[in-house]
This record gives C-alpha cells, sequence and structure tokens, in this order.
C-alpha cells in the first residue's frame, strides 16, 4: 500500500530534516521559558442536552476565549481564501487553522519565526490550530514512504527529498506558535487503489499512530512548548480499534483528542457510523475535535453527538465552485436560472454579500447587498470578487449556525432546533 522513494539520499535528507527542525525551534523554545507562559488549555462544560450527546461549552487558550460548539475555517497558507482577518473577526471566527505542512513548505521555518510565529505572520491575534502535515504527506500517495520513524517524500514544491517524523512535525508546530497543536498520525485510508483497508492494515496503521502519539508527546514537552497538544482517534472504519485507539490515547492524558480518518472516502453511512460511536466516548472534561468534517447537516449530527470543534474546506472551496449554503437548502450560483434573480443569496443571511457593508437600501426598498443575479453574472465572468463574496458568505452561513446552536444549547431547546434545521434546509430554495 506505500511506496517508496528510495535512495540513500532519503535517508540523509531525514537526518537534515531533523537537525534542521531542531535549530529552528531553539529561539523559539528560550522565549517561550523567558515569558514564563503557562501551558494553557482550559475548557469548561456549561450546558448538556438531556436528548442527547450535545454539550457547551467554553475553551481557554493562550490567545483567547473560543466558544463551543464551534467550526474553524481553514488556512491552509496562512489564509482562510479570498478573505481578510478583518472581515473574518466580523463574521464571528474565533479560531481558523493553519497548515503545518504548506507553511514547512513556503515560506518555511526561518521567514515563520522572524515574526514570532504564524500569528504575526498573517495578523490574526486569535487562537489558531495547526495540524501535524499528516494527512497532506498521506496524500502524497507514490511520492512517499512511510517508515517507523516518519516519513520520507518529495517536496511537492521543488521535488527536494525530506522528512517528517513526529519530532519534527512537533518542531514546526513550535515554531508556528499555534494555540492547539496536533500529534502526527498517520491517516488510516478507507481503501488504496480499489482494495479496502482490512481491519489487519487498520490496527497497522493505529499502532503506528500511538506510538507517534507518544513520540510526539515527549517532543512536545522537550520544547517545553506553552500551547496544548492534542491526540488523534485512529482505527479505520472499525469500531473495537476506534476505542482501543481512544482508551490509550485517554491513558497518555493529552489536554483535547480529536477523531481523525473520517471523511476519506467512506460512504457517509460509514462516516455517520463512526460519528455516532467515538466522540461521546472521549473524557467529558476535556475537548472534542472531529477533523475534516463536513456538511451543515454533518455539524449538527456531530454536535449531538458530543464533539466540540469541526473544521472542514466544503464551506470555502464550494463557494469557489458556485455552490452556495443558505438556511432553506444548497443553490447552485452559475444555473441560468440565476441569470435575472434579484434576490440575495439569502433573504435571511446579514452576511455582506447578502445585507450589505453600509445598510444602504435597495431603490425598491430591499435590503441591500448583491443580488444572485450579479452574483451569477461573477461566477461566469470569472471574475475575483465573485468567489470573494460567496465564501464569505459560505462561512458565515457556517459560524452562524455554530451561533445558533450554542445558543439552543444556552436555552436548552437544542432538540427543537435541530427539527426546525431539519425542516428549513429540507425545504428548498
Amino acid at each position: 500500500m506505500l511506496s517508496s522513494l528510495g535512495g540513500p539520499g532519503a535517508e540523509r535528507g531525514a537526518d537534515r530534516g531533523i537537525r534542521r527542525g531542531a535549530d529552528q525551534c531553539r529561539a523559539v523554545r528560550a522565549r517561550a521559558v523567558w515569558d514564563n507562559r503557562p501551558i494553557m488549555l482550559q475548557f469548561e462544560l456549561l450546558a448538556t442536552d438531556p436528548g442527547s450527546h450535545a454539550r457547551r461549552g467554553t475553551l481557554t487558550l493562550n490567545h483567547g476565549v473560543v466558544q463551543t460548539p464551534i467550526f474553524m475555517p481553514v488556512g491552509t497558507y496562512g489564509t482562510v481564501k479570498g478573505v481578510m482577518p478583518r472581515s473574518l473577526h466580523e463574521m464571528g471566527a474565533q479560531i481558523i487553522l493553519g497548515n503545518t505542512f504548506h507553511l514547512w513548505m513556503r515560506p518555511g521555518l526561518d521567514v515563520m519565526q522572524s515574526f514570532g510565529g504564524l500569528h504575526g505572520f498573517e495578523q490574526w491575534d486569535k487562537p489558531i490550530l495547526t495540524d501535524s502535515g499528516g494527512f497532506q504527506v498521506w496524500s502524497l500517495g507514490a511520492m512517499r514512504k512511510i517508515t517507523e520513524e516518519g516519513v520520507q517524500f518529495a517536496s511537492p514544491v521543488n521535488g527536494d527529498k525530506l522528512f517528517m517524523s513526529p519530532e519534527v512535525s512537533m518542531q514546526i508546530q513550535t515554531v508556528l506558535n499555534s494555540d492547539i497543536v496536533m500529534q502526527l498520525d498517520e491517516c488510516t485510508p478507507y481503501e488504496t487503489n480499489g482494495h479496502k483497508t482490512t481491519e489487519a492494515e487498520a490496527r497497522k496503521s493505529m499502532e503506528m499512530s500511538l506510538r507517534w502519539a507518544r513520540r510526539s508527546q515527549d517532543e512536545f514537552r522537550r520544547l517545553e512548548n506553552p500551547n496544548a497538544l492534542f491526540g488523534i482517534v485512529q482505527g479505520g472504519m472499525f469500531k473495537h480499534l476506534r476505542q482501543e485507539s481512544l482508551e490509550r490515547l485517554v491513558e497518555m492524558d493529552f489536554p483535547g483528542y480529536a477523531v481523525g480518518g473520517v471523511s476519506v472516502g467512506e460512504p457517509k453511512d460509514e462516516m455517520l457510523d463512526i460519528m455516532a460511536h467515538t466522540p461521546h466516548r472521549l473524557p467529558a472534561h476535556k475537548p472534542r475535535y472531529l477533523m475534516g468534517v463536513g456538511t451543515p447537516e454533518d455539524l449538527v449530527q456531530g454536535v449531538a453527538e458530543g464533539v466540540d470543534m469541526f473544521d472542514c474546506v466544503m464551506p470555502t472551496r464550494n463557494a469557489r465552485n458556485g455552490t452556495i449554503f443558505t438556511r432553506h437548502g444548497d443553490l447552485k450560483i452559475r444555473n441560468a436560472r440565476h441569470k435575472a434573480d434579484h434576490q440575495p443569496l439569502d433573504p435571511t443571511c446579514t452576511c455582506h454579500a447578502c445585507a450589505g457593508t453600509e445598510g444602504v437600501a435597495w431603490a425598491d426598498g430591499g435590503r441591500g447587498g448583491f443580488s444572485r443575479a450579479y452574483l451569477h453574472h461573477l461566477d461566469r465572468c470569472g471574475e475575483m470578487l465573485g468567489p470573494m463574496l460567496t465564501t464569505v458568505h459560505n462561512l458565515h452561513y457556517y459560524l452562524n449556525l455554530m451561533r445558533e446552536v450554542r445558543e439552543a444549547l444556552d436555552a436548552g431547546r437544542f432538540g427543537e432546533f435541530r427539527q426546525r434545521f431539519a425542516a428549513d434546509r429540507a425545504r428548498g430554495i
């Protein structure tokens, strides 16, 4: 299932990668000790729903407090595509993601360290979560070779032979100074070249991730990183492996836990099956993160299963491809039916795309913002303003959905909210 890069240069590249990562972390480690900052993660459970596993909480991190459940916009290269940090603030984003692998490739750790980490580089003053790079390395396919020590791979940027290990991942993320650091794990595929992952293969992958979890934890502590490290539950689509992974990670006592290896090509019903099995079995006093999921319906169902944190590229990627999320279902802005449509994307939405930024009403008494006809025109012409506006809308929709979930949990009406949400979405545009 795994392909080798081969050649002695790969091993030498691995050694250089470890040394380079350690060197680039020394200044950050010294500064963290000098600042005398405590390792910061506090999770407070505020409310639970008697009809499900849903819960309401606050997550305190070094760069701020996050209200949960929360959706985290994805900023792969140090930016949420097409959106200014100020706009993220205005739409209610509380925490965003950065991609360890891609930021290591470009601009590199020297540049990142000169800015004091990712916050200063991208001008974002709220919390940041960085993934470990494991999923991106797994996605390289034949360009990488996984061993017990780590992953050898060819850089997708310039072809250089590089090496990622649990230690190197922790070193990179220490330089990034993200509030939440993810352990390096091996993402267990649903299938490879048409071959569905067997139980034995899933177990082997899970065991590797558990050993890497321990190594990640050891290196994180050695670096005296003042932030928080999460462990990642793996095990493929096998519930007993998920349970074993969960229990062994809990023994390591991470500040928070993630469910990984979902939304990797498996059928939707199998993903929902794992989502129903795993999150609520994680420790109740620690935050729970479902990685890479998903649709609005997935988020609401995930909350019901006990998930506190979500991330997904779906709202931003779908926006760039013309799919718009609204309270009453999804809208395809490229469809010809919208060519002369005067309505905003979602008449119930208060985002800049739908309601406008200055509060100026339309001549016919409308509520401001941009029409579907205009956004259809921008999309058909390839104008960059089009995906910028649709991205703002989709992110606003996701963040507002989570705000409504939190309000429903605060009021003890989450069950009613789920019913209303499902009915609204099923109604259609």
